[in-house]
């Protein structure tokens, strides 16, 4: 099965990082420091998933406003442009590849406008595109004419088109989970139970759907069994029209006990969430999970990388991580590291040193292993170059947003 990919992500004055250019594996860890802005990188999926479903303003109302998400280092110290760049491939069956990228503009009022939006499909039957620009909108599809407005972004006006949906499906898609234990210790209110939400907190709605599918119900058990001994089931019960987790566990071999989810440890009902956020349907194109070890016995933490490796089969997982017991999977190589660093008052994205890269690969000491001697060092930026047009670029604010 061929897993649609996100390969790269330009990111210009997003938050933290004044410029970026991130490649990505199946699966990629984040490794980091606290404050580097490893919760930035991951805001930056959660950014681009709302821009595709929810009004632009409205994303950055959930922010504080544009002020607060450009990153605010420029000369004159006031807020630039802010862009984004994705760059995909294989999202069905005649697009190889595409890539979207925007560009939007402060100004004064706290307001912002769009500079220029791209979507660039490269299919079977040939390249399709559209460009937008403050003077107007083109695209070698003829039929396209959306109605515009300058703070409103034009992909997902067009994404109802079969041409340009595979982009749009791809980044509405992508899911970013901070499970929070509390929301899923409360009584819920019913759903439809698609999708998961970020903390967990219609976690009963989900589950509900995903026992309508006895393939992946019986999997998702034998995964949670591996990381909370004697479970038997988990079901969302019923109180008025309210709905409560409630786990069953072996007591003996004749007997069990039930436990509801105001019993259960932080542990137990984090790995409930993030077992929930793989199997949901639809699935996810990306899977985003902020420290998936947080509260999880470190004797567990197996169950939870067999659990990501086994949803890098079905979409792409991305994980940030402050574990060595977490990188210490021999199935970890340095291609799935990305290490972020807090420099000179920005935040910094780069693949493993050559140092570090030689040293998995000849299998001397695995990743978790020189992250507790503190050698899981980053490669310098001489070292991390972005080819373009046969030659190579090593300051990622020269990269091209829409080259």
């Amino acid at each position: 099965m061929t897993v649609p990919m996100l390969k790269r992500l330009l990111l210009r004055r997003f938050r933290s990082f004044p410029a970026a250019v991130v490649e990505f594996d199946n699966p990629t860890f984040l490794v980091g420091q606290n404050g580097a802005g490893k919760s930035n990188l991951a805001d930056a999926f959660a950014f681009l998933s709302e821009a595709m479903n929810s009004p632009l303003s409205n994303v950055f109302e959930r922010r504080a406003g544009f002020a607060a998400v450009v990153n605010r280092r420029s000369p004159k110290g006031r807020p630039s442009n802010l862009g984004l760049r994705v760059d995909l491939s294989n999202l069905d069956e005649v697009t190889r590849s595409a890539q979207y990228a925007f560009e939007l503009k402060y100004f004064k009022g706290y307001g912002f406008k769009i500079v220029r939006e791209r979507c660039l499909l490269h299919r079977e039957d040939g390249s399709i595109r559209f460009n937008r620009n403050e003077k107007g909108f083109t695209s070698n599809v003829k039929s396209l004419s959306p109605p515009l407005v300058p703070n409103a972004l034009a992909l997902p006006l067009i994404g109802g088109d079969a041409r340009f949906q595979p982009v749009w499906d791809f980044l509405s898609r992508m899911h970013i989970y901070r499970i929070d234990p509390a929301m899923l210790r409360r009584m819920q209110d019913p759903d439809s139970g698609v999708p998961l939400r970020s903390d967990g907190s219609n976690v009963t709605s989900v589950l509900r759907e995903i026992r309508q599918k006895p393939n992946d119900w019986k999997t998702f058990l034998v995964l949670l069994k591996s990381i909370v001994p004697g479970t038997a089931d988990v079901n969302s019960k019923e109180y008025g029209n309210k709905l409560a987790l409630e786990l069953t566990q072996k007591w003996t071999n004749s007997e069990r006990i039930k436990f509801e989810a105001y019993n259960l440890s932080d542990g137990t009902l984090r790995s409930m969430g993030l077992l929930t956020a793989v199997f949901q349907h639809p699935r996810p194109s990306i899977l985003v999970i902020e420290e998936p070890e947080a509260t999880i016995h470190p004797g567990a933490l197996g169950a939870v990388l067999d659990l990501l490796y086994y949803a890098k089969d079905f979409m792409q997982v991305i994980a940030t991580t402050h574990s060595p017991d977490l990188l210490d999977a021999k199935w970890i190589n340095d291609g799935h590291l990305r290490i972020v660093n807090w420099e000179d008052g920005v935040s910094k994205i780069n693949p493993v040193s050559e140092a570090v890269r030689g040293i998995i690969r000849d299998h001397l000491m695995e990743a978790g292993e020189l992250m507790r001697s503190n050698a899981l060092t980053a490669a310098s930026a001489e070292h991390t170059l972005v080819r373009r047009n046969n030659s190579y670029i090593n300051d990622p604010s020269k990269v091209p947003l829409f080259g």
